[in-house]
Protein backbone atom coordinates (compact mmCIF):
# COMPACT_ATOMS: atom_id res chain seq x y z
CA UNK A 1 0.00 0.00 0.00
CA UNK A 2 1.06 3.59 -0.71
CA UNK A 3 1.03 5.83 1.68
CA UNK A 4 0.78 8.72 -0.20
CA UNK A 5 -2.16 7.05 -1.79
CA UNK A 6 -3.80 5.25 0.97
CA UNK A 7 -3.84 5.09 4.79
CA UNK A 8 -5.28 2.31 6.43
CA UNK A 9 -5.73 2.06 10.35
CA UNK A 10 -7.66 -0.55 11.93
CA UNK A 11 -9.69 -1.21 15.19
CA UNK A 12 -11.68 -3.07 16.88
CA UNK A 13 -12.56 -5.18 13.90
CA UNK A 14 -12.99 -1.92 12.00
CA UNK A 15 -10.52 -0.92 8.83
CA UNK A 16 -10.50 2.10 7.45
CA UNK A 17 -9.21 2.90 4.43
CA UNK A 18 -8.58 6.74 3.43
CA UNK A 19 -8.35 7.98 0.00
CA UNK A 20 -5.22 10.37 0.58
CA UNK A 21 -4.97 12.86 -2.37
CA UNK A 22 -6.37 15.68 -1.14
CA UNK A 23 -4.76 18.26 -3.12
CA UNK A 24 -7.40 16.24 -6.29
CA UNK A 25 -10.22 16.33 -3.92
CA UNK A 26 -9.07 12.25 -3.91
CA UNK A 27 -9.83 11.77 -7.69
CA UNK A 28 -9.55 8.37 -8.81
CA UNK A 29 -5.97 8.10 -10.42
CA UNK A 30 -5.07 4.75 -12.04
CA UNK A 31 -2.55 4.38 -8.88
CA UNK A 32 -4.94 5.23 -6.02
CA UNK A 33 -7.71 2.39 -8.10
CA UNK A 34 -4.81 0.39 -7.78
CA UNK A 35 -3.76 0.86 -4.51
CA UNK A 36 -7.15 0.75 -3.13
CA UNK A 37 -7.91 -3.04 -5.03
CA UNK A 38 -4.91 -4.97 -3.93
CA UNK A 39 -5.65 -3.67 0.32
CA UNK A 40 -9.32 -5.03 -0.42
CA UNK A 41 -7.79 -8.08 -1.47
CA UNK A 42 -5.49 -7.80 1.51
CA UNK A 43 -8.73 -7.38 3.86
CA UNK A 44 -10.69 -10.28 2.13
CA UNK A 45 -8.09 -12.50 4.01
CA UNK A 46 -7.80 -11.02 7.03
CA UNK A 47 -9.84 -12.58 9.02
CA UNK A 48 -9.86 -9.48 12.17
CA UNK A 49 -11.43 -7.66 9.91
CA UNK A 50 -15.63 -7.56 9.92
CA UNK A 51 -16.09 -4.17 8.57
CA UNK A 52 -14.79 -1.72 6.11
CA UNK A 53 -14.88 1.72 5.85
CA UNK A 54 -13.95 4.07 3.17
CA UNK A 55 -13.21 7.93 3.35
CA UNK A 56 -11.77 10.54 1.83
CA UNK A 57 -8.92 12.95 2.75
CA UNK A 58 -9.44 16.93 2.65
CA UNK A 59 -12.46 18.63 1.49
CA UNK A 60 -14.28 16.28 -0.34
CA UNK A 61 -14.80 12.59 -0.31
CA UNK A 62 -14.47 11.80 -4.25
CA UNK A 63 -14.40 13.62 -7.60
CA UNK A 64 -14.04 10.86 -10.02
CA UNK A 65 -11.51 10.27 -12.36
CA UNK A 66 -8.47 12.04 -12.65
CA UNK A 67 -8.92 13.62 -15.72
CA UNK A 68 -6.25 16.08 -16.05
CA UNK A 69 -4.25 12.21 -15.73
CA UNK A 70 -6.74 10.65 -18.40
CA UNK A 71 -6.29 13.65 -20.79
CA UNK A 72 -2.59 13.90 -20.39
CA UNK A 73 -2.37 10.09 -21.67
CA UNK A 74 -4.76 10.56 -24.60
CA UNK A 75 -4.44 6.79 -25.67
CA UNK A 76 -7.12 4.31 -25.99
CA UNK A 77 -5.43 1.57 -24.44
CA UNK A 78 -5.03 3.94 -21.08
CA UNK A 79 -8.17 4.64 -21.32
CA UNK A 80 -9.35 1.04 -21.54
CA UNK A 81 -7.26 0.20 -19.07
CA UNK A 82 -8.46 2.87 -16.32
CA UNK A 83 -12.14 2.21 -16.79
CA UNK A 84 -11.59 -1.27 -16.21
CA UNK A 85 -9.32 -0.83 -13.55
CA UNK A 86 -11.79 1.21 -11.88
CA UNK A 87 -15.40 -1.70 -12.89
CA UNK A 88 -13.40 -4.39 -11.08
CA UNK A 89 -12.77 -2.35 -8.14
CA UNK A 90 -16.15 -1.47 -7.48
CA UNK A 91 -16.68 -5.47 -8.16
CA UNK A 92 -14.17 -6.26 -5.54
CA UNK A 93 -16.22 -3.83 -3.26
CA UNK A 94 -19.33 -5.95 -3.74
CA UNK A 95 -17.79 -9.55 -3.81
CA UNK A 96 -15.91 -7.91 -0.32
CA UNK A 97 -16.73 -11.34 2.34
CA UNK A 98 -17.18 -8.39 4.66
CA UNK A 99 -19.54 -4.89 4.65
CA UNK A 100 -18.27 -1.39 3.19
CA UNK A 101 -19.21 1.31 4.51
CA UNK A 102 -18.95 4.81 2.39
CA UNK A 103 -18.10 7.81 5.02
CA UNK A 104 -19.42 10.50 2.94
CA UNK A 105 -18.20 14.60 2.90
CA UNK A 106 -17.95 17.42 0.85
CA UNK A 107 -18.21 16.12 -2.55
CA UNK A 108 -18.95 12.41 -4.12
CA UNK A 109 -19.55 13.43 -8.43
CA UNK A 110 -19.02 10.82 -11.00
CA UNK A 111 -16.94 7.58 -10.10
CA UNK A 112 -16.61 9.10 -6.04
CA UNK A 113 -20.75 8.81 -6.62
CA UNK A 114 -20.06 5.52 -8.21
CA UNK A 115 -17.83 4.44 -5.28
CA UNK A 116 -20.99 5.32 -2.74
CA UNK A 117 -23.54 3.64 -4.89
CA UNK A 118 -21.29 0.53 -4.97
CA UNK A 119 -20.49 0.40 -1.25
CA UNK A 120 -23.00 -1.25 1.00
CA UNK A 121 -23.79 1.78 2.89
CA UNK A 122 -23.57 5.26 3.08
CA UNK A 123 -23.07 7.69 5.22
CA UNK A 124 -22.78 11.38 4.60
CA UNK A 125 -22.64 14.84 6.18
CA UNK A 126 -25.45 17.09 5.63
CA UNK A 127 -23.41 19.50 3.21
CA UNK A 128 -22.48 16.70 1.15
CA UNK A 129 -22.86 17.27 -2.90
CA UNK A 130 -23.49 14.06 -5.19
CA UNK A 131 -23.60 14.34 -8.87
CA UNK A 132 -22.68 12.50 -12.28
CA UNK A 133 -21.74 14.96 -14.49
CA UNK A 134 -20.25 13.40 -17.08
CA UNK A 135 -22.98 14.19 -19.37
CA UNK A 136 -22.03 18.21 -19.10
CA UNK A 137 -18.70 17.46 -20.68
CA UNK A 138 -19.61 15.08 -23.28
CA UNK A 139 -18.33 11.64 -21.46
CA UNK A 140 -21.83 9.97 -20.39
CA UNK A 141 -21.00 8.95 -16.87
CA UNK A 142 -21.47 5.07 -18.25
CA UNK A 143 -19.63 3.02 -15.69
CA UNK A 144 -20.93 5.12 -12.71
CA UNK A 145 -24.39 4.08 -14.30
CA UNK A 146 -23.87 0.58 -13.27
CA UNK A 147 -23.60 0.87 -9.62
CA UNK A 148 -26.17 3.68 -9.50
CA UNK A 149 -28.79 2.30 -11.67
CA UNK A 150 -28.70 -1.10 -9.03
CA UNK A 151 -28.86 1.26 -5.27
CA UNK A 152 -31.39 3.99 -6.93
CA UNK A 153 -34.83 3.74 -8.58
CA UNK A 154 -34.19 3.92 -12.20
CA UNK A 155 -35.79 7.15 -12.80
CA UNK A 156 -33.77 8.81 -9.91
CA UNK A 157 -30.72 7.22 -11.62
CA UNK A 158 -31.87 8.76 -15.21
CA UNK A 159 -32.44 11.80 -14.00
CA UNK A 160 -28.73 12.37 -12.37
CA UNK A 161 -27.39 11.10 -15.37
CA UNK A 162 -28.93 13.37 -17.85
CA UNK A 163 -29.06 16.54 -16.14
CA UNK A 164 -25.46 16.36 -14.65
CA UNK A 165 -26.70 18.05 -11.29
CA UNK A 166 -25.46 18.52 -7.94
CA UNK A 167 -28.32 17.42 -5.68
CA UNK A 168 -27.98 17.37 -1.53
CA UNK A 169 -27.72 15.15 0.82
CA UNK A 170 -31.03 14.91 2.04
CA UNK A 171 -32.33 14.53 -1.46
CA UNK A 172 -29.49 11.14 -1.78
CA UNK A 173 -31.38 9.94 1.14
CA UNK A 174 -34.69 10.60 -0.06
CA UNK A 175 -33.07 8.66 -3.10
CA UNK A 176 -31.88 5.54 -1.59
CA UNK A 177 -28.15 6.68 -2.40
CA UNK A 178 -27.09 6.76 1.22
CA UNK A 179 -28.49 5.31 4.67
CA UNK A 180 -27.91 8.73 6.81
CA UNK A 181 -27.49 11.92 6.13
CA UNK A 182 -25.87 13.54 9.45
CA UNK A 183 -24.43 16.81 10.74
CA UNK A 184 -20.79 17.19 9.29
CA UNK A 185 -19.13 17.19 13.15
CA UNK A 186 -21.01 14.05 14.10
CA UNK A 187 -20.14 12.03 10.82
CA UNK A 188 -16.93 10.12 12.16
CA UNK A 189 -18.94 9.54 15.29
CA UNK A 190 -22.21 7.90 13.40
CA UNK A 191 -20.11 5.86 11.00
CA UNK A 192 -18.02 4.23 13.76
CA UNK A 193 -21.08 3.62 15.54
CA UNK A 194 -22.98 1.57 12.56
CA UNK A 195 -19.17 0.23 11.46
CA UNK A 196 -18.78 -1.28 15.09
CA UNK A 197 -21.91 -2.58 15.31
CA UNK A 198 -21.64 -4.76 12.41
CA UNK A 199 -17.77 -5.52 13.38
CA UNK A 200 -19.50 -7.38 16.77
CA UNK A 201 -21.17 -9.89 14.21
CA UNK A 202 -20.07 -13.21 13.14
CA UNK A 203 -17.55 -12.69 10.16
CA UNK A 204 -18.52 -16.10 8.61
CA UNK A 205 -22.45 -14.87 8.64
CA UNK A 206 -21.52 -11.12 7.06
CA UNK A 207 -19.69 -13.33 4.61
CA UNK A 208 -23.15 -15.61 3.88
CA UNK A 209 -25.24 -12.36 4.06
CA UNK A 210 -23.53 -9.82 1.88
CA UNK A 211 -22.68 -12.76 -0.67
CA UNK A 212 -26.40 -13.88 -0.93
CA UNK A 213 -27.82 -10.48 -0.75
CA UNK A 214 -26.57 -9.52 -4.00
CA UNK A 215 -26.06 -13.15 -5.77
CA UNK A 216 -30.44 -13.94 -5.15
CA UNK A 217 -30.98 -9.88 -6.51
CA UNK A 218 -30.78 -11.32 -10.04
CA UNK A 219 -33.02 -13.77 -9.29
CA UNK A 220 -36.60 -14.60 -10.07
CA UNK A 221 -38.10 -15.29 -7.09
CA UNK A 222 -38.55 -18.73 -7.49
CA UNK A 223 -34.66 -19.21 -7.70
CA UNK A 224 -33.98 -16.94 -5.02
CA UNK A 225 -36.34 -18.36 -2.49
CA UNK A 226 -34.25 -21.85 -3.45
CA UNK A 227 -30.85 -20.44 -3.22
CA UNK A 228 -31.23 -18.98 -0.25
CA UNK A 229 -33.33 -21.83 1.82
CA UNK A 230 -29.73 -24.05 0.75
CA UNK A 231 -27.60 -20.80 2.00
CA UNK A 232 -29.24 -21.04 5.17
CA UNK A 233 -29.47 -24.58 5.50
CA UNK A 234 -25.50 -23.91 4.87
CA UNK A 235 -25.45 -21.17 7.54
CA UNK A 236 -26.86 -23.42 10.01
CA UNK A 237 -24.06 -25.84 10.33
CA UNK A 238 -21.58 -23.02 10.64
CA UNK A 239 -20.02 -22.95 14.02
CA UNK A 240 -20.74 -19.82 14.57
CA UNK A 241 -24.98 -20.18 14.17
CA UNK A 242 -24.84 -22.96 16.77
CA UNK A 243 -22.74 -20.67 18.90
CA UNK A 244 -25.11 -17.52 18.45
CA UNK A 245 -28.53 -19.75 18.75
CA UNK A 246 -26.82 -21.26 22.22
CA UNK A 247 -26.29 -18.34 23.33
CA UNK A 248 -29.68 -16.83 22.62
CA UNK A 249 -31.43 -19.79 24.29
CA UNK A 250 -29.27 -19.18 27.68
CA UNK A 251 -29.28 -15.36 27.63
CA UNK A 252 -25.46 -15.30 27.19
CA UNK A 253 -22.85 -13.23 25.00
CA UNK A 254 -21.83 -14.96 21.63
CA UNK A 255 -18.49 -15.51 21.69
CA UNK A 256 -17.82 -16.21 17.77
CA UNK A 257 -15.34 -18.10 16.41
CA UNK A 258 -16.01 -16.27 12.37
CA UNK A 259 -16.28 -20.38 10.96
Amino acid sequence: MSQSLLERQDQDGVARLTLARPHAYNSLSLELMQALHAELDRIADDISIRCVVIRGAGKGFCAGHDLKQMLGEGEEAYYRCTFETCSKLMQRIVSLPVPVIAQVHGVATAAGCQLVASADLAVAAEDTRFATPGVNIGLFCSTPMVALSRAVQPKHAMELLLTGDLIDAERALAMGLINQAVPGDALEASVTVLAEKIASKSRKALQIGKQAFYRQREMSLADAYAYCSEVMVGNMLTDDAQEGIDAFINKRAPQWQHR
